[in-house]
């Protein structure tokens, strides 16, 4: 399993590896039954703390992509596409929240949050 860690990301490191995780189940390079490597051999592979990688695994069986057997492993849950669309879906709305109630704390009108948005939408975002 591969993973690009950014440490000068703004996005906390537990949370880049549980999206990177997600995405790779989401697009079927991790299968159902699947176990993850352990959380001490991405801490080591990655120089990053365990429970760094222990809260980005937690995440993960909160949301129900995987499974942690005691004293076996973390593995990939057997889940729908539905789910998956639906958790993702969940995620970029709440970032939309966030990024709206901030727009709208520095007083922001609907219509100028509104323009923002438009206008990210016709660069070249991909």
């Amino acid at each position: 399993m591969l993973l690009q860690i950014l440490p000068s990301s703004m996005t906390p490191i537990y949370e880049q590896i549980a999206d990177q995780i997600r995405l790779q189940i989401k697009e079927q390079k991790l299968a159902p039954l699947e176990l993850l490597p352990s959380i001490r051999a991405i801490a080591r592979e990655y120089h990053i703390s365990a429970l760094t990688v222990k809260k980005a695994y937690d995440l993960l069986e909160t949301e129900g992509f995987v499974k942690t057997v005691q004293g076996k492993g973390t593995f990939v849950e057997k889940i729908s596409g539905n789910v998956i669309q639906e958790e993702m879906q969940k995620q970029v709305e709440d970032a939309f929240e966030a990024a709206i109630q901030k727009a709208l704390r520095m007083n922001f009108s609907k219509e100028q949050i509104l323009e923002i948005v438009h206008l990210l939408l016709e660069g070249d975002l991909s």
